[in-house]
């Protein structure tokens, strides 16, 4: 058998294979936290200056993923719907094209350049519903666009940068409502646990680094990690998914995993639960400066995970069409706590996705979509964004990167 035909078998047994299931342990106090912060409202709070000079400090929960103050806002109840596994021996059906298109994508994360400075611009964005006299219409608010850049060795430099994004009307048929609305430059929606009001007006670049924007000592550590250890980082996913979404997940979530703790007194967490806080690990992982071949580990060892589907081509914010992997859906109910609207109480079900470009293997979003309608979404259809965090451009470069100037849309 020659080396191509290896490794088609070998991909082949990876799409058959189904790893053991997560321990008990890898219930994380913090997501409960963490699921409730993302539920629809929740207004962003920008890490400090201190928590974006590092890569790794930031990124525990998902690199500013979560929407703070949301848990004071609406009383949430999740329910995991994980998928349940075959029998022992029981040969699947089919190949999963799906997740085989995500590897080939993982394969061609493995082939991309480095060079001596790693950059990275990320668009976050919340869905609200406005429901104006003249149409119910949905916008991204808490918009914001962040870049950041750093040498590949200690004394090449690193800085910080942040900039506020128009809210905005999500799809054309939305903009036309918006319009029919009057085209208000200020648009006031439920927002925690009051109304708050988003521009459609940009801000300029600040910056969230070093008083002078760039740190001239910076660069050569990531994720608490010189150049040279990242290197060193194992290839195979299953060491990557023992170092990162196992026993490094529970650190994530506050529990130490050594703690001689009674395990009643760990959060039970259900296999879409688990699966969800796995899907934003990696994609914070993603967004640092690792090594391509790293990198296409840990999207394989997150194909391979219990509970994470592949869903085939996607669609992100950015309108950019990818291959996809989700957790299962789970029912999200909100209620009447801390005043929230009638409008915006009920139930309704969304899963956490993540996004690949097929041809290079780059991470494109993370979103956070709709699958039943219900509840302040009542009026959007399956495949609504709630929320996410989209990577417009990351890489190694050999020329000092700087943030863009145009406006993403």
């Amino acid at each position: 058998m020659n080396e191509i035909d290896m490794n088609e078998t070998a991909r082949v047994r990876r799409l058959l294979g189904e790893p053991p299931p997560p321990s008990a342990e890898a219930s994380a106090r913090a997501l409960a936290r963490l699921e409730e912060a993302m539920a629809p409202g929740g207004r962003r709070v920008r890490p400090s200056r201190a928590g974006r000079r590092r890569f790794g400090r930031p990124l525990q929960l998902g690199a500013g993923l979560v929407a703070a103050g949301a848990a004071a806002a609406v009383a949430i109840v999740a329910t995991g719907q994980g998928s349940p596994g075959s029998a022992p021996g029981t040969p699947p059906a089919s190949v999963d094209l799906g997740r085989q298109a995500v590897l080939v994508a993982a394969d061609k994360a493995a082939e991309q350049p480095t060079g001596n400075y790693w950059s990275a611009e990320r668009l976050s964005g919340q869905a609200y519903v406005v429901r104006a006299r003249t149409g119910t219409y949905a916008i991204f608010g808490a918009h914001d666009e962040t870049f950041f850049w750093a040498g590949a060795k200690k004394g090449m430099g690193e800085a910080y940068y942040s900039r506020d994004l128009p809210a905005r009307p999500q799809t054309p048929q939305d903009q036309a409502l918006w319009r029919k609305a009057g085209s208000p430059s200020d648009i006031r929606v439920w927002s925690n646990d009051h109304f708050y009001t988003y521009s459609t007006k940009a801000t300029k670049w600040r910056s969230e680094g070093p008083e002078v924007g760039v740190d001239p000592e910076g660069g050569g550590e990531f994720l608490d990690k010189s150049v040279e250890e990242l290197r060193n980082l194992p290839t195979d996913p299953a060491r990557l998914a023992a170092m990162f979404l196992e026993g490094e997940m529970e650190r994530a979530g506050g529990l130490d995993p050594n703690s001689k703790r009674p395990r009643a007194e760990a959060l039970r967490m259900s296999p879409a639960q688990t699966a969800t806080l796995k899907i934003m690990r990696v994609s914070a992982l993603l967004g640092t400066p690792l090594p391509p071949k790293v990198r296409a580990g840990l999207m394989k060892a997150l194909a391979a995970q219990p509970g994470i589907h592949a869903i085939g081509h996607v669609t992100d914010p950015l309108g950019r069409r990818g291959v996809a992997l989700a957790a299962g859906d789970r029912d999200v109910t909100v209620t009447a706590e801390y005043g929230t609207p009638k409008d915006e109480q009920g139930t309704y079900r969304a899963r956490q996705t993540i996004v690949f470009d097929e041809r290079t293997g780059a991470l494109l979003s993370r979103q956070y979509v709709l699958t039943r309608p219900g509840g302040p979404y009542a009026r959007m259809k399956p495949g609504f964004v709630i929320e996410y965090q989209a990577v417009r451009a990351a890489g190694w470069t050999d020329a000092k990167p700087k943030p863009p100037a145009e406006l993403p849309f």
